[in-house]
Parts: C-alpha cells; structure tokens; sequence
C-alpha cells in the first residue's frame, strides 16, 4: 500500500471512528442519530445554549440549530426501533417561532417522551420542557418565566404589539395546555415585578417549578430513563390490548 493510501485512510478513519461518525459530532453533537441507531430504543435529543432559528447567531454562541433538530424529530417518528425520546434542556431561550415549532413536533410525536430540565431551561425552553409526555427537574436547575420581548424598547406601534401579544398567547396556551400550570398562575409568575433585576418575570428554581405546576417531578437521568421506559412498557401493553 503506498504512503497516499495511507494517508487517505487516515483521513477517513481518524480515532478509528468512520468519517461519517466525526461528521455527526461536527454537525449535531452527537453520534447516534435516529438513522443509525441499531441497538437502543431510546434516543437523546439535548438542546442547549441558545435556540437558532431564522437569525444566524454569531459563531462564538453556543447554539441548538432547529433545522438540525425537526428532521431527527421526523426520523425518530418514522423509525420504528425507536420507542422513546429523551430531551436533555440546558438552554438560554432564543427564538419564539422556532421554539413553538420544536415544542410542538415533540407533543404530537406518537411515542412516549420525558424531559429533564439541567442547569437552566429559560424562557422559550420552558414550552420545550412541557411538551414531552412527562417532565422532570434538577433540584438545582431553574426556569426564567417572563414575557416575550425584541430588545428591550418600547412599541411604539400598536399593529406590532398586537403581533407580540398574540405571540404571547401562544406560549401560554401551549404551556397551560401541556402541564398542570393555571392560566392566571402562569401569567402571574411571567408578569411579576422585584423577582429579575430591572425586568419583569420570574425565576424559578426546580422545587418551585414542580409547586406551580410546570413541571411534574423533580429528578435527575436515572429517575427520567426509568420514567420513560415505564412509559414505553405500558404503550406496548396497551398496544397488545387493542
């Protein structure tokens, strides 16, 4: 074998990982996408830092892409060896549409799925964190609930509050419609005053978060994975009932 072989095959196997392996780890962060999954039943969906959507984020944020994650979505509907999706959130917030529409796929997935709040899961992460079919949170980890918001000035123009208020109902009504939260406990919490530092809305941290409502248990992996096989059990069950 010649010295350019070789190195072509160096090129193609570094760390004796495939090249298409390394290619995932570049891309999504992970190497066992829905696609390539053989041996587990369960697959990990983490979003982190800052939610990208229409606008590209500087490069040195630390962001989850949404086109990145809506076809792993529809690859994990599709695939029928997978049973169950876990969604790992350690995010900032970031784009609202973008947020909605991740919220959303992952409600209306046919098999089960948990989420686990770590660190933080702020602002439009708390829709994510409640779109799953159950929800748990680190003691430690907190939720910053407040209202939706471009830069901080005032509208001046009543047709784009209009747009921002109605973008303000969406998120409730998902949020009220997918946990145990109220309505009116959730707005209070969004609308409070003294609890962030020159801004309105509140932070809650993992306890709290399971007292209002928002969430349904506080736990960390082990405690979510064994929810969401029991989960996956009793779907099989009671799809052999039918």
């Amino acid at each position: 074998m010649s010295k350019t072989e070789n190195e072509d095959d160096t090129n193609e196997k570094q760390d004796g990982k495939p090249e298409g392996i390394l290619e995932k780890i570049q891309q999504l962060g992970q190497t066992n996408v829905p696609q390539m999954s053989q041996d587990a039943n369960i697959h990990c969906l983490t979003i982190i830092g800052q939610i990208e959507g229409h606008m590209q984020l500087p490069p040195q944020n630390k962001t989850t892409k949404y086109e990145h994650i809506i076809p792993q979505l529809v690859a994990i509907e599709q695939n029928p060896k997978i049973e169950g999706l876990l969604v790992v959130l350690n995010t900032v917030g970031g784009d609202v549409e973008a947020g909605l529409a991740i919220s959303e796929m992952i409600s209306t997935l046919s098999k089960p799925s948990v989420s686990i709040v770590l660190g933080g899961g702020h602002s439009i992460g708390v829709p994510i964190a409640v779109s799953c079919s159950y929800s748990f949170i680190a003691e430690t980890a907190t939720m910053t609930i407040h209202p939706i918001r471009l830069t901080g000035l005032v509208i001046g123009v009543p047709q784009s509050f209009e747009y921002m208020d109605k973008m303000q109902e969406r998120v409730v009504k998902f949020v009220t419609k997918n946990s145990n939260i109220t309505e009116e406990v959730f707005k209070d919490l969004m609308f409070a005053k003294g609890n962030l530092t020159r801004d309105i809305g509140t932070n809650v941290i993992g306890p709290d978060a399971v007292k209002y409502g928002l969430i349904n248990e506080v736990g960390g992996i082990g405690q979510a994975l064994g929810k969401l096989n029991e989960l996956i059990t009793q779907k099989g069950k009671e799809g052999l009932i039918q």
